[in-house]
């Protein structure tokens, strides 16, 4: 049980360009749901809605406003980098058979939440610790998913017709894949690497080390040890294989 939990963590992936067109069943797509609402939230308040989008038109009008907020975001970098974001694929809204958007609704639970009276975006915390949830459920089934960042909420908001205290928190696309990269795809392709956990681990206050912590001890002889749970090539599935 505890190996199966992390290899699935380990080798959960942002899937982009590997979908194919076979169908997810009523009964997946369901615990996949299920997975998601099952997921904390600040005082049991859960704030989240799940659009389900399967026509070819409503993934066509995300796609264009993907496609105008991707040009926008590509001119951000230069040179070399914005050559290298032009051969990345940030997106699978048209391949995957199934798409998401996952909202918050910013009023559920009234005025007054227990847990968010001093912090007011819990609730949006909680909503994407349903979608992390929802991912890990995915991979576990075999299926891959995609978050779309690379879109202007608003546009979200005008094509689900959300209400005004209803926002967007991710578009997701979703279906099962070729193959999982055996390793993050941005990290394959040399946009970024994984940075070292004991450069993030401070002790009792910001930027303090501590020398003789056993902890940063253990970290140092165990940042290897996901490999053992991680895929080392591609690896190919056929529909449904889990």
């Amino acid at each position: 049980m505890t190996q199966g939990f992390y290899e699935t963590l380990f080798n959960r992936r942002d899937v982009r360009g590997e979908f194919r067109g076979d169908p997810i069943s009523d009964e997946v797509l369901a615990r996949l749901l299920i997975a998601a609402h099952h997921a904390p939230s600040v005082g049991l308040s859960q704030p989240w809605n799940f659009i389900v989008v399967q026509s070819d038109e409503t993934k066509a009008r995300v796609h264009r406003e993907f496609c105008k907020a991707n040009d926008e975001a590509a001119n951000l970098f230069e040179g070399e980098r914005q050559q290298q974001y032009h051969q990345l694929k940030l997106q699978g809204i048209l391949e995957a058979p199934v798409n998401l958007c996952v909202t918050c609704d910013r009023t559920r639970g009234g005025e007054v939440v227990l847990g968010r009276t001093h912090q007011r975006d819990m609730d949006l915390y909680s909503t994407v610790c349903a979608v992390q949830n929802l991912w890990l459920a995915a991979r576990a089934e075999g299926l891959g998913m995609g978050w779309v960042s690379i879109i202007k909420p608003e546009a979200l908001s005008n094509i689900f017709q959300l209400p005004e205290t209803v926002v967007p928190i991710a578009y997701l696309c979703l279906g099962y894949v070729d193959f999982f990269h055996g390793r993050p795809e941005l990290e394959e392709k040399g946009w970024e690497k994984r940075a070292a956990l004991k450069d993030l681990v401070f002790s009792e206050c910001w930027g303090k080390r501590s020398d003789d912590s056993r902890l940063f001890d253990a970290l140092d002889v165990q940042q290897d040890w996901p490999l053992s749970f991680m895929n080392s090539t591609e690896v190919g599935l056929k529909s449904g294989d889990k």
